[in-house]
């Protein structure tokens, strides 16, 4: 019996263990939310009039929601939209790319609602946690990690499976994000730590763990076809074209919050030029790679979310992407098909090369924009707003700062690794229903397939040239004698 049960047999059925995961799981957030969940101050009917009162505020405008609501739907359209589309690349798994991603997004952003709420917006004296419009962006960012880290296990695992990767990530996420952004008091608001460096490193460890070294019998599926790669183009394009709202959604309002958007529209243009020139140099005949255009222009986006709130001054966010364009390109021609031939490591989408290292450089990137932050650069006032310097830290000198956001990143990739590989683990228990190697990649393990186009007969009533066609139909031969 533990033979067949930890043996290799891979069995696709999830009409018991899917159902099961997503009812109990949605009642149990129904009954948490009953216990804890309140509106805030702002949501609130009773709330924000005496909130208006009180702040002498005679207007709703006033009210923090026309502030961070253009900001969330953009970050909201780049999770659904963006992270989906992107992953319909291959050419028999599109539904698995955009269906499992709208299923472990809609489940993650309520369990971030909770497990960030317990960290950083629970009353002690009520023992409620009070949400607003921040606190949904805020978990759009935190399921953020868990799809970026489906990125690196496309193809390869059940929607249970994916389910079970969400459920840890958004608790991992919410662990490490309290360390880094409260007791190490770093500065993230794009999130390249937290997010990115995080998500990253989490989906290679567990892809790393699962390792199939009989891969190659789905290696005729692992690829696109033309218009697969023109709908994942779609999903970059969304991404590309918003994330100057994904790293200013909760960066201060004004200055901060402008400066955020100039610095990562610049980035992200720089980049574009870099990859398609080393896209092309990469291949004997100078043609461009789809692959590269998709994801690597997106890097300088994942590179600026620390750095992007600092003055790190327009020519410095240019020179950011600048050198993401070519690092992110280098490490899809020569980085991937290295770790997968040396460390056993299968990362579908690349996301070594778009989120890990990216994000680990923005990291690095912001603690020495940090480290340099100079009171005749801010003035007073701008360095205490930009790096919340009050409180216990009003003493921190700049030096500090740096010092401290480059331990945040070594955090953020600690919890990835350690997490993923733990993560990793519990996903090799073969009761999730992952599909065999010889069935990775294509979207019949799981999904109603529409019988493909070849395979219906033409409408001959409609060729000029029906005669000279073979008549296989019953209704082409009716048609024919009609006429």
């Amino acid at each position: 019996i533990a033979a067949n049960f930890f043996g290799p047999q891979k069995n696709t059925y999830i009409r018991v263990s899917l159902p099961a995961v997503c009812f109990v799981w949605q009642i149990a957030m129904v009954v948490l939310f009953g216990v804890f969940i309140r509106y805030d101050e702002e949501s609130d009917e009773k709330g924000w009039n005496e909130y208006k009162k009180s702040h002498n505020i005679t207007s709703n405008i006033e009210n923090d929601f026309y502030f961070r609501y253009p900001s969330f739907q953009d970050v909201h359209v780049m999770i659904f939209v963006g992270f989906g589309f992107l992953m319909t690349f291959l050419k028999r798994y599109s539904f698995g790319g955009v269906g499992f991603n709208f299923l472990i997004a809609a489940f993650g952003l309520q369990w971030a609602l909770l497990m960030q709420g317990w960290f950083h917006a629970l009353d002690p004296v009520t023992g409620k946690i009070t949400i607003g419009i921040e606190s949904l962006i805020n978990a759009d960012f935190c399921c953020a990690g868990s799809l970026i880290a489906y990125g690196a296990l496309l193809g390869k695992v059940s929607p249970v499976q994916l389910m079970v990767v969400t459920l840890f990530g958004v608790t991992l996420f919410a662990v490490e994000e309290y360390i880094i952004l409260d007791l190490l008091h770093c500065r993230d608001a794009g999130g390249s730590m937290v997010i990115h460096t995080f998500g990253g490193y989490y989906g290679l460890a567990i892809s790393w763990v699962l390792y199939r070294p009989n891969l190659n019998l789905s290696k005729r599926l692992n690829g696109s076809v033309y218009h697969s790669d023109l709908f994942a183009m779609i999903g970059a394009l969304f991404l590309w074209m918003f994330w100057p709202s994904f790293n200013s959604a909760i960066t201060n309002h004004g200055a901060g919050q402008h400066r955020t958007v100039i610095n990562t529209y610049l980035a992200l243009a720089s980049c574009v030029l870099t990859t398609f020139a080393i896209s092309s140099m990469g291949q004997k005949k100078g043609k461009l790679d789809m692959v590269h255009i998709q994801n690597a222009t997106l890097a300088a986006g994942v590179a600026m979310g620390t750095a992007a709130e600092f003055m790190i001054t327009p020519y410095g966010s240019i020179i950011v992407g600048f050198c993401c364009g070519i690092i992110s390109t280098f490490g899809y021609l020569y980085v991937t098909p290295f770790l997968e031939k040396k460390l056993k490591l299968q990362d579908t989408c690349g996301i070594h090369n778009l989120h890990a290292v990216p994000g680990m450089l923005g990291g690095f990137v912001g603690a020495i924009v940090a480290a340099t932050a100079t009171e005749e650069i801010y003035g007073k006032e701008g360095l205490i707003e930009t790096f919340g310097l009050t409180g216990k830290y009003v003493n921190r000198t700049m030096s500090t700062q740096g010092g401290y956001q480059a331990a945040g990143t070594c955090v953020a990739i600690a919890f990835g690794l350690v997490g993923g590989v733990c993560v990793g683990f519990i996903l090799r228990f073969p009761i999730w229903g992952d599909p065999a190697d010889d069935f990775c990649f294509d979207d019949e393990a799981y999904w109603e397939l529409p019988e493909d186009e070849e395979t219906i007969p033409p409408v001959l009533e409609y060729n000029n040239h029906m005669i000279n066609k073979h008549h296989d139909t019953h209704e082409s031969q009716f048609s024919l004698e009609e006429s």
